[in-house]
């Protein structure tokens, strides 16, 4: 027992990159491994997880270690301080040390983008990731519905690892609607999902980030939504996307008929944000809104 909770929720594996595999136009899978790799916690569904990535001339990461690895990180100055970017995990396979993570291929010249368009097998780098030996809830899992809530998930490419990792693990008799926003056609992926839940793929082609989405979006709320009664739209605070971060999970999720979660573009996502809540009259504590990126700015930590 005291060994147990000496354990930190997350720890820094240091990991080498075993296999990258193309996927797609859009979406590139790696494949890592390290010695360590058999504690990496498989939670499934959307967990979120931190890759840091080499200086420019560096051939690994020296990332500070401990619990305080990110305040040591912060401390450092700038030019000695590894890129630190969020994905989410699409596998865990422990009994081999290894771990997927799929990247897609941006075009905002962000240091992740570049790293994930040149890497290959043998590279290193450091992954901040839950650590099974924590007897206890990790974090960074957005996706919690009620039980027995139809389902409405949708996203852009950034988003379609974490979906497709919480298709994986719905229950059998999980139903509702998948919607999937991706550049092109030929980025259309195999998803496994319960036979209840609907897919729905929308290429946008040279249209702009969330002109299939948002329509889609849209539809879907008309379809799953029981209407509510006169007046129960709520207001909502807008949020300046360009200077704020949009990111708004319900701790405690309400037992409603419908369950969504939106993540994408930021501008998109608060479009959407409105439109189910202010407009429709979804419960807030029933959706779940994460803005991964925002257009014309590079990708974040």
């Amino acid at each position: 027992m005291t060994e147990t909770l000496s354990i930190a929720p997350w720890r820094v594996f240091t990991v080498t990159v075993r296999a990258v595999r193309r996927l797609s136009p859009s979406f590139t899978r790696v494949t890592f491994t390290g010695v360590d790799l058999d504690r990496f916690a498989d939670n499934g569904y959307d967990q979120r997880i931190k890759l840091a990535l080499p200086l420019p001339g560096q051939p690994g990461v020296d990332l500070p270690g401990g619990a305080d690895w990110y305040a040591k990180w912060r401390a450092l100055p700038e030019h000695l301080r590894n890129p630190v970017r969020t994905y989410t995990v699409r596998a865990v396979r422990p009994h081999l040390a290894e771990v997927d993570v799929d990247l897609v291929l941006h075009g905002d010249g962000g240091p992740a983008t570049r790293w994930a368009r040149r890497v290959s097998a043998g590279d290193e780098i450091a992954i901040v990731g839950p650590d099974a030996g924590f007897d206890g809830n990790h974090g960074g899992i957005e996706f919690r519905p009620s039980a027995g809530s139809c389902l409405l998930l949708a996203g852009d490419e950034t988003a379609v690892p974490a979906i497709a990792g919480i298709c994986e693990r719905l229950p059998l008799d999980a139903r509702g609607t998948v919607l999937l926003e991706v550049p092109d056609a030929d980025d259309v992926l195999p998803l496994i999902t319960p036979p209840g839940i609907e897919v729905r793929w929308l290429p946008r082609g040279r249209d702009g980030h969330g002109s299939r989405l948002v329509p889609a979006v849209a539809a879907a709320a008309e379809e799953l939504l029981i209407p509510g009664p006169s007046g129960a739209t709520q207001p909502v605070a807008d949020v300046d996307v360009d200077t704020e971060i949009l990111w708004e999970v319900p701790e405690e999720v309400a037992s409603v008929p419908l369950y969504a979660w939106l993540a994408g573009e930021a501008g998109v996502i608060r479009t959407l944000r409105r439109h189910l809540v202010a407009e429709r009259g979804m419960d807030r504590r029933a959706v779940a809104f994460m803005g991964y990126w925002r257009l014309g700015h590079a990708d974040g930590a």
